[in-house]
């Protein structure tokens, strides 16, 4: 099918946001795999007042994670599996590149994730004793993840109509 210019520039747009989407997505994943190595340069580039709860929280959490990594190395294998699950979650996403129409979908998932980000943070971090501070910051992952998110999901769904204008033939979704 051609497409219209219309439907050629949303299409671009959809694409260059899930494109940010899963660059995003692998980054925030990837950071997993040196977690000591980074709190170690966050402690030492500390940009604010090294007297405030969140510089004792980071001060803790690399303390722990340093303690834990020379005593028991396997704990870390963990974090290399959070890592891989960041990849293969925006693997996902390589097909509303290829798709954007037909894979809509899901961008519904990821933003049902985004917004499990919140429940997950403030039960499961309550439990385990993380700051609400940190908690916050988790947070601004499912806000931050969910903009690009919905942006594409509402020029997709002008996209459709693009299409459906420069086509009168009804879209398939099994037909890819």
């Amino acid at each position: 099918m051609i497409l219209s210019p219309t439907a050629q520039r949303l299409q671009t747009v959809v694409r260059c946001w899930v494109l940010f989407f899963i660059v995003a997505l692998v980054l925030s994943g990837v950071t997993a795999f040196a977690l000591e190595t980074e709190l170690r340069w966050l402690i030492d580039h500390w940009p604010f007042s090294s007297n405030g709860p969140l510089y004792a929280w980071v001060l803790k959490a690399f303390l722990a994670i340093r303690d834990t990594n020379s005593r028991y190395p396997f704990m870390a294998y963990g974090y290399d599996w959070l890592a891989f699950g960041h990849i293969v979650i925006a693997l996902f996403f390589t097909g509303v590149l290829r798709h954007p129409v037909q894979n809509k979908w899901v961008l519904g998932i990821g933003m049902v994730a985004c917004i499990g980000v919140f429940p997950l943070a403030f039960i499961a971090g309550g439990v385990r004793g993380i700051p609400v501070s940190w908690r916050l910051i988790d947070c601004s992952f499912g806000v931050i993840g969910i903009v690009p998110l919905l942006i594409c999901y509402y020029k997709i769904g002008q996209l459709e109509e693009a299409m459906r204008e420069s086509d009168p033939l009804p879209l398939h979704p099994g037909i890819v």
